[in-house]
């Protein structure tokens, strides 16, 4: 993992990596993108590795790895990456009282169409033939 070497078994922090990763949460909460903050920190990933570097836990610290950020920042860049979000649309914020996206309206039911006067052995045939005789959709 980003920010950690294995030596004799055990997971230790990578004080270069460790210290671009504390970079890259404190550029992401300066208001950078992702990329800007990860660029700025010297961290060479693309998004979808930043976003995996903003949400892991494990920099928490487990029984395993070493905690490279406390809570306090890790919290609030969860709470930087919901709002982001919900500004952008991609996340429907219950809080914000605004109704879900509104469904597109069904598609019509009913039509007319012309008496079907020619019947063909061809079943594909006879949909096709049967499809140019509608004229109007009803609503």
């Amino acid at each position: 993992m980003y920010g950690y070497v294995i030596e004799d078994g055990k997971a230790v922090i990578d004080e270069v990596n460790a210290k671009q990763i504390r970079q890259l949460y404190e550029n992401y909460l300066s208001g950078d993108s992702l990329q800007n903050a990860a660029a700025k920190a010297g961290i060479n990933k693309v998004h979808s590795g930043i976003t995996r570097i903003l949400s892991n836990r494990k920099y928490l610290g487990t029984k395993y790895y070493p905690a490279i950020i406390d809570r306090e920042i890790y919290n609030m860049v969860q709470e930087e990456r919901h709002r982001r979000a919900v500004a952008l649309g991609r996340v429907h914020d219950e809080t914000l009282n605004e109704p879900p996206a509104l469904k597109a309206p069904p598609a019509p039911l009913g039509f007319w169409m012309r008496p079907l006067e020619i019947k063909f052995q061809d079943p594909y045939k006879q949909a096709e033939f049967a499809y140019s005789l509608i004229e109007r959709e009803m609503s």
